[in-house]
């Protein structure tokens, strides 16, 4: 039997031949990262390997002392014999999955990912392998996303009745990836679009690596341009009508109560299931993830070609029982990886 590919270490996924570890959850001397969120990618590395397409992304979350060398999509690394090459995984700007082959033996570490389209990343690409780590975020039959058309023209629909009522608008939505998607997906022309700053902070490395999105506006620039003109205490509410695009942290706080008269809603996978919003306590629950859901899921093991699946975060015991059911040598691999939502809670306080 051969040797695996991949271990579970003390300091996360670890690739002995090659000497690396896959999206650590402690700060290691050669670090591969599947993409930006910092559930994935830690502070602290001494080197990281990552898809050209993020470099953005990993500098403002990284900072720019940290030594980051990038790949082309499909381009192949070697290290100490182990090839090395990324692939898109669909879920974020410059997500991919990392793809191993040595003596003979291909692994697949998915990272985090969706199948469904997204404007704001490239898509996922099936890579063929023996064995396959997978996330398990949404493993459940329940978890089943909508169609893009049928999800923004709902969220649509609830701006403009908003707006009509002299409402704004608030969406809560992870500040990477999420917020980007929900700019991409909504009508512009509705309103204008207002941002939280820790939202306006990563849209400005979405547009610097390219990304088309509509124009957006710091709810930061507006304040301080009402106070410089009526020292604090000017009637102008600009907030009527308008998108407030904010992370899940903002719900609730005090920063979010400027924007009386509104209307909330959070986008999260996680709405698809029955009292999610009443437990948030807010107006409406989009369903909109940046994971796969079931049928995803399914799809993803079945183009891998893989005979050996390893599920990660998330319902993975049942990801796992499922496979088996279906003739898979499956297993669960324990990582301490987080969901699209509470990941970066820790990054996202400012305004």
């Amino acid at each position: 039997m051969p040797v695996d590919l991949i271990t579970l270490s003390e300091d996360g996924l670890y690739c002995p031949a090659g000497d690396f570890h896959i999206d650590p959850w402690n700060a290691v001397p050669r670090a591969v990262v599947t993409h930006a969120h910092t559930d994935h990618a830690r502070w602290g590395c001494g080197k990281y390997l990552v898809a050209a397409p993020g470099l953005h992304l990993f500098r403002t979350r990284l900072g720019k002392d940290a030594d980051i060398t990038t790949v082309p999509h499909g381009e192949v690394v070697d290290h100490n014999g182990v090839r090395v090459s990324f692939h898109p995984a669909g879920h974020v700007l410059g997500s991919a999955q990392i793809r191993l082959e040595h003596c003979g033996e291909v692994w697949v570490v998915t990272g985090d990912y969706k199948l469904d389209p997204d404007p704001t990343c490239l898509p996922f690409e099936h890579v063929r392998c023996h064995t396959f780590i997978t996330e398990s975020t949404f493993a459940l039959p329940v978890y089943r996303w909508e169609t893009a058309d049928v999800l923004f023209g709902g969220v649509n629909g609830w701006w403009r009745a908003n707006r009509a009522a002299g409402k704004c608008s608030i969406v809560y939505a992870y500040a990477l990836g999420k917020a980007q998607r929900v700019m991409a997906g909504v009508d512009a022309s509705i309103g204008p679009i207002y941002t939280h700053g820790a939202v306006e902070k990563v849209t400005r490395a979405y547009r610097d690596s390219g990304v088309e999105l509509p124009p957006t506006t710091p709810v930061s620039e507006v304040v301080a341009g009402a106070k410089e003109k009526g020292k604090g205490k000017s009637k102008a509410k600009p907030w009527a009508g308008a998108l407030v695009i904010a992370p899940p942290s903002a719900d609730g706080s005090p920063w979010a109560k400027k924007f009386e008269p509104k209307s909330e809603a959070f986008a999260s996978g996680w709405m698809c299931v029955r009292g999610a919003r009443r437990r948030r306590a807010i107006d409406r629950g989009f369903v909109l993830s940046d994971h796969a859901d079931w049928p995803g899921l399914l799809t993803a093991v079945k183009e891998s070609g893989a005979t050996r699946v390893l599920a990660t975060h998330g319902f993975a015991s049942v990801l796992a029982r499922h496979l088996r059911e279906q003739g898979l040598d499956a297993d669960v691999i324990a990582t301490r990886y987080g969901d699209d939502d509470t990941a970066d809670a820790g990054e996202e306080a400012e305004a």
